[in-house]
């Protein structure tokens, strides 16, 4: 019997089978869920990756950043399940002006996009889910330590640091529903996201030379492992919480 046994789960931002989210996904079936996911833009995609879950999973559509199909999704995803025990939000997006060391020059324009699709989503999804919320229930959100600025992360960097204290408010207002609110920073993973961050390649060497525990880019399970840990029933006191699974670096000095 997993520890996720019959969960009703939605995982959001499944782009390809190397994803955190995709991993998520797999091993929230492996321990007892039932998973449904959302995609954006290439359904046709997302629905093909779907099918090489475990148990092939239904795929909702969601554009977190259009109100009217926020305002929607608990019905939608009403014809799969008949409520949520647990929701991941897993995404993120910047603009190219936005990244690469280009901080000073980045228009508002590309930061509002950063900001309200990495930022303000995570707020918009826990909101369009309500209705369909357990309690307990559980909400865990992908991070990237905003704690100091990253070379090339630049505005990103500015929107988890937002998405940071967004899950600590969030984790304040629902917790008196019963809902959870935490968040997995990961070290840097080779996901199709990384691969558009300049400077990736650099981040990876030096983590793996300074983390405890060493770290391998392609390891994409102790994410995921994180993930799959607060969703289920065996962090019922934890809430507003940030968990490295970074092979220790964010402890380490020079």
């Amino acid at each position: 019997m997993g520890i996720l046994e019959g969960k009703r789960i939605l995982v959001t931002g499944v782009l390809t089978d190397a994803s955190i989210a995709f991993h998520v996904a797999r091993l929230a079936q492996q321990e007892g869920a039932t998973v449904v996911l959302t995609g954006y833009g290439r359904l046709s995609l997302v629905r093909r990756i779907a099918q090489r879950l475990p148990q092939p999973a239904p795929v909702v559509e969601l554009d977190v950043t259009d109100a009217e199909q926020v305002d929607g999704l608990a019905d939608r995803l009403a014809e799969h399940v008949d409520g949520l025990d647990g929701v991941l939000h897993a995404i993120a997006y910047a603009p190219p002006a936005a990244l690469g060391d280009n901080f000073l020059h980045t228009p508002w324009a590309d930061v509002a996009t950063a900001v309200h699709t990495s930022t303000y989503s995570l707020k918009a999804l826990a909101m369009g889910v309500q209705p369909l919320l357990a309690n307990p229930a559980s909400i865990v959100g992908l991070d990237f330590d905003a704690a100091v600025a990253w070379s090339g992360y630049d505005w990103m960097g500015v929107a988890k640091a937002g998405l940071e204290s967004c899950s600590r408010y969030l984790a304040r207002h629902l917790g008196p529903r019963g809902v959870r609110v935490n968040l997995v920073a990961a070290g840097p993973l080779r996901t199709v996201a990384a691969k558009n961050i300049p400077g990736f390649s650099d981040t990876e060497a030096v983590w793996d030379a300074r983390s405890p525990l060493g770290w391998k880019a392609d390891d994409i399970d102790a994410a995921a492992r994180a993930c799959v840990g607060l969703l289920s029933d065996w962090f019922p006191a934890t809430t507003g919480e940030i968990v490295h699974a970074d092979g220790g670096y964010h402890a380490m000095g020079d």
